[in-house]
C-alpha cells in the first residue's frame, strides 16, 4: 500500500509513521520541512506541503491513501481538497475536537459545532481553527464524494508537547525549572479536559485506514478519561519534584481575562473554557473496546523522559511578562534573545493593563 503522509513528523504523525512502517508491505511517503534520512520502506519527501510547486509536484502521482496534518485555512483546503480527493482511495482530513461547542453532556461526533450554532459575530467573522476546522468539515460533505475520513483529535501529547490549559511546555515546563511561578486562571484551572497520548490516536488511524465503513465519517479519537487542569498541574509539579528536586511555584489568578490579551483569546474563550469530556461509543464500533493509556500514566512517561534532557521552542515573550506581572517576578534581560524581544517583554510587563 502506498501512503503519502502530508506533515508526518508531529504528535500523532511520528508514532502512525512508525506502526504504518511495520507493515513491509506499505510504502510510505512522508512530508518534511526538515531533511530526514529515509529509512527501509519510508521516503522522506522534504519541502513545505503549504507550497503550491511541491505540494502539486507530491501529487503528482496517486496513493492509496493520504493522510494530512496539515493546518490549512479555509481558502487553502477549498483550493487544493479535488486534488488530494482525485489523487487516494482514502483521504483522512485532520479536523480537531476544538469544533465542537460547548457541551454539558459527553461529546459524541453528532453533538453541535461551534460553526452551526456560535452566535458571536466578531468570533464569525474569523476563521479561527475552531470554526476553520467546521468549515472545512463541511467542505468535504459537500463534494458529493465520500472517499475521506475526517478524524477529530483533541489535545495529544508525547515527551515534547507537554500541555497545561493553552500552555506548551514552553509557556511553563521552563518558568518553572527556572524558579518562577506557573501562573494558571481559575476558570481554566477549573475545566475538566482529556489529554491523549499520541501512539494511541495513531493506533486508531491504523485501524480505520482501508475500513470502508469508515468513509464519508467523522470520529474524535480521544481518551474518555478527565480530569480538571488544576488536577493535572498538581500531578505535574508532584513529577517535577520527584524527577528533580525542584518546587514549583504555583499562582492561580482569579480569570483568564489579562492572559486573553497575550494570547489567542478564541482559544480560551470558545474551548478551554469548556469541559471537555468524550464518548467514543462510535469509533469503538468500528474497532471495538481500546484501553487507552492511563493520562497520568502517560503524562509521567512523557514528562520524565523530556526532562533528562529539554529542548525549547520559540517563547511567547509577551505571555511571559503577563506571568511575571500576576507573580510579582521579573525575566532577566540578559535571558531574552534579540532587542525586539526585549522590548516586547518591557511593553507588556511594565505598561500593559490587564484588569
Amino acid at each position: 500500500m502506498d501512503i503519502l503522509i502530508l506533515g508526518g513528523t508531529g504528535a500523532m504523525g511520528i508514532p502512525l509513521v512508525d506502526l504504518l512502517a511495520r507493515n513491509k508491505e506499505n510504502n510510505l511517503y512522508v512530508t518534511s520541512r526538515t531533511r530526514y534520512m529515509n529509512k527501509e520502506n519510508i521516503i522522506y519527501l522534504q519541502g513545505n506541503a503549504k507550497d503550491d510547486i511541491f505540494f502539486n509536484s507530491v501529487l503528482s502521482r496517486n496513493y492509496d491513501v493520504i493522510v494530512d496534518f496539515m493546518v490549512y485555512d479555509t481558502k487553502q483546503l477549498q483550493k487544493r481538497l479535488e486534488s488530494l480527493l482525485n489523487h487516494t482511495n482514502q483521504y483522512f482530513f485532520f479536523s480537531s475536537a476544538r469544533c465542537y461547542a460547548d457541551s454539558k453532556e459527553r461529546i459524541k461526533e453528532s453533538s453541535q459545532r461551534l460553526v452551526d450554532v456560535c452566535q458571536d459575530s466578531e468570533y464569525i467573522a474569523t476563521d479561527e481553527y475552531g470554526l476553520a476546522k467546521g468549515r472545512e468539515e463541511n467542505l468535504l460533505k459537500k463534494t458529493n464524494r465520500n472517499n475521506w475520513t475526517i478524524i477529530r483529535p483533541y489535545i495529544t501529547y508525547n515527551s515534547q508537547r507537554i500541555q497545561l490549559g493553552v500552555y506548551e511546555k514552553e509557556n511553563w515546563i521552563k518558568r518553572a525549572l527556572a524558579g518562577r511561578t506557573v501562573v494558571l486562571p481559575k476558570d481554566i484551572a477549573d475545566r475538566k479536559t482529556s489529554l491523549t497520548y499520541g501512539p494511541d490516536v495513531a493506533g486508531a488511524i491504523v485501524q480505520l485506514i482501508g475500513n470502508e465503513k469508515a468513509f464519508g465519517e467523522a470520529f474524535h479519537i480521544t481518551t474518555q478519561e478527565s480530569y480538571t487542569w488544576k488536577e493535572i498541574l498538581d500531578f505535574y509539579c508532584k513529577i517535577i519534584y520527584k524527577r528533580t528536586g525542584k518546587k514549583i511555584k504555583v499562582k492561580i489568578v482569579k480569570d483568564s481575562k489579562g492572559l486573553q490579551k497575550v494570547w489567542n483569546k478564541w482559544q480560551i474563550i470558545y474551548d478551554r473554557l469548556y469541559d471537555r469530556e468524550f464518548d467514543n461509543s462510535k469509533i469503538e464500533s468500528f474497532r471495538g473496546k481500546y484501553e487507552y493509556k492511563p493520562i497520568f500514566k502517560g503524562l509521567d512517561e512523557c514528562l520524565t523522559e523530556f526532562l533528562k534532557a529539554p529542548k525549547w521552542l520559540q517563547m511567547n515573550w509577551a505571555y511571559e511578562a503577563w506571568c511575571d506581572s500576576m507573580a510579582g517576578e521579573m525575566t532577566p534581560l540578559k535571558d531574552i534573545n534579540g532587542m525586539k524581544n526585549k522590548l516586547i517583554y518591557i511593553k507588556w510587563r511594565f505598561f500593559a493593563k490587564y484588569e
